[in-house]
């Protein structure tokens, strides 16, 4: 299972190169944009997060004591900006009452507990709090995000009714437990779902269809359609001849 798990990896690595991943500054940087990236486009996190920096917000500390006003009009271009307003600040009260605003004290702990205690957080969910883990405390944990659940079903690896913690669970249990490994691997499907793996797939230049039961399954349904067409297509045009 390592073996196929890593295969896989190497061809998306070969094609893709590294994806330099997560494109931020500083942990909190990376916390911030982790939270922003729900339910919306990462170029739309990305105006929001040059408005910060441009106010002077990407710091625990100037963004715990920002007037809202502000804050609302810098995260405005992430969408639903109330709720991701509600969202930082629930992660700062907890930041600053816990741990005196230090991410280096939050990420001191070990892995399970700081998943816990990030989950704990109202409004952050398994792949947030997981992101914030993997990328910004640089511990190893493998995300998981749509792209990963509809590339590895269609694989045939996992059931697309699996749950978070099962795809979790299969890759963690399937790779060594390596932050840059799970770090690239993440940001590789990411990339491989935008480009092939779309909702409505593109599966004859795909790097991994022969490795995939979905573009197995596609060919051989095409390869009887064509057949079919051959066999049952010249004959209808004889008879209307």
């Amino acid at each position: 299972m390592q073996k196929n798990l890593l295969a896989l990896f190497r061809i998306l690595k070969k094609s893709y190169g590294s994806q330099h991943w997560w494109p931020a500054n500083t942990p909190f940087e990376v916390a911030v944009g982790a939270i922003l990236t729900q339910n919306t486009s990462w170029a739309n996190v990305e105006r929001a997060i040059d408005l910060l920096k441009k106010a002077k917000l990407l710091s625990p500390k100037k963004m715990f004591r920002a007037p809202p006003r502000i804050l609302l009009r810098c995260l405005r271009p992430a969408g639903f900006f109330n709720i991701k307003a509600k969202r930082l600040k629930n992660f700062l009260d907890f930041l600053f009452v816990e741990y005196g605003g230090s991410l280096k004290r939050l990420f001191a702990q070990p892995t399970a507990n700081l998943r816990q205690k990030l989950l704990n957080v109202n409004g952050i969910g398994p792949e947030t709090a997981d992101s914030i883990i993997l990328y910004a405390a640089e511990k190893p944990i493998f995300v998981v995000d749509a792209y990963t659940k509809r590339i590895f079903s269609r694989i045939g690896s996992i059931r697309e009714t699996d749950s978070y913690d099962q795809v979790q669970g299969y890759f963690m249990r399937s790779l060594p437990g390596k932050t840059a490994l799970f770090n690239e691997f993440h940001a590789l499907i990411v990339e491989h779902a935008k480009r092939f793996c779309r909702v409505k797939p593109i599966c004859d230049p795909c790097p991994l269809r022969l490795h995939c039961r979905f573009a197995k399954h596609l060919s051989t349904k095409e390869q009887v359609i064509s057949t079919t067409r051959l066999l049952f297509g010249g004959e209808e045009k004889s008879r209307l001849a």
